[in-house]
């Protein structure tokens, strides 16, 4: 995506990632939303789900990202799912696949497209179920072979890369290929839960500098978040250089709670709620987003590769140093100088 499209303000994000549900059958040890089913301020009725909707639609909201907790979980989620179809809104789900059924992916075929992300976080049933659970790999597994059973189109399958499954990226790529799903690689960020296992589940400097050369000689891999920071010059052309939140995306909570990004859900970064002001107003005007859209890392302006990364992922440098104003601690010019990654 070109950088002038980040250097120019939207009226709109061009996607939303939405947690429908705090419900979850897994206790992930680097649950991203674990904090938002801690403060546990309830859910959007499907009235508020469907007028939320219908403001994505008037915005012209180009995709929504479902998550959770599972999605599938929630009892009107297929509901919710028809709407955003029928507006002509593209839809994604992230789930951990354990409750697909044949009746459900008759459901999500008769939608089509519906972009499937399943989780799973290793090859192996040894290092997913060190971080998802005891028997989660064959129960994960269960529900990908369904879907590529029934020819499912839009499959992609996602890891988050720690350093208990980063040996297993080729292994985990080969996986995805067998059942005709895309690899999907995610960031390991200090968020939620994972907080807890961040100096546990880190990439050490070899580490990110194999995840970096692998994303470089497989530019088919997708990311799609803030690997922007880590990866080589070669990737550019595949997406954004620079932090999206508040500019290019924006995160509503179950209750409706909107926020910069997914990775930024706490209660400092509450822009607004939908139950209380349009996407489209707290999107425009809120001072939390204006503060994200003029966030200038100055440290980072002398780098070689600024116009690349502008400071890297402001979460990570957020949770790990209490700034915005910090670098990204991952950055690839640190990793290759032998800084020490904060």
């Amino acid at each position: 995506m070109p950088s002038s499209l980040t250097s120019t303000r939207l009226r709109a994000p061009v996607n939303v990632t939405w947690e429908i549900t705090g419900a979850c059958n897994l206790r992930c040890r680097h649950c991203l939303s674990a904090g938002l089913r801690t403060r546990g301020h309830g859910e959007l009725d499907l009235a508020h789900c469907r007028e939320l909707i219908d403001e994505l639609a008037r915005m012209q909201v180009f995709q929504v990202n479902f998550g959770g907790g599972e999605p599938f979980l929630r009892a009107d989620f297929l509901d919710i799912l028809r709407c955003v179809h029928e507006r002509g809104i593209t839809a994604c789900v992230s789930t951990n696949g354990t409750v697909l059924d044949d009746a459900l992916v008759d459901e999500l075929l008769a939608m089509a497209p519906v972009y499937l992300q399943v989780s799973l976080d290793g090859a192996r049933a040894e290092t997913n179920d060190t971080i998802r659970g005891d028997g989660t790999f064959e129960r994960i597994l269960a529900g990908i072979e369904l879907l590529s059973r029934r020819g499912y189109p839009d499959l992609s399958l996602n890891m988050v890369v720690t350093r208990l499954n980063v040996s297993e990226i080729g292994e985990f790529d080969r996986l995805a290929r067998h059942y005709g799903a895309k690899t999907r690689l995610s960031r390991f960020r200090p968020s939620g839960r994972a907080c807890g296992v961040w100096e546990d589940y880190r990439l050490d400097r070899e580490q990110l500098l194999q995840l970096s050369a692998f994303l470089g000689d497989h530019p088919e891999i997708l990311t799609g978040d803030s690997f922007f920071a880590l990866t080589p010059d070669g990737r550019r052309a595949l997406g954004l250089n620079m932090c999206g939140a508040a500019k290019m995306t924006c995160a509503v909570a179950p209750d409706g709670g909107v926020y910069p990004c997914a990775f930024l859900c706490a209660p400092e970064f509450l822009a607004g709620n939908v139950t209380s002001a349009p996407l489209g107003q707290i999107f425009g005007s809120s001072p939390v987003f204006e503060r994200f859209r003029t966030l200038e890392v100055e440290i980072c302006r002398a780098c070689d590769r600024f116009s690349l990364c502008h400071g890297g992922c402001p979460a990570i440098a957020c949770f790990l140093t209490e700034s915005m104003d910090l670098p990204d601690p991952e950055c690839l010019r640190a990793v290759v100088s032998g800084k020490e990654v904060a």
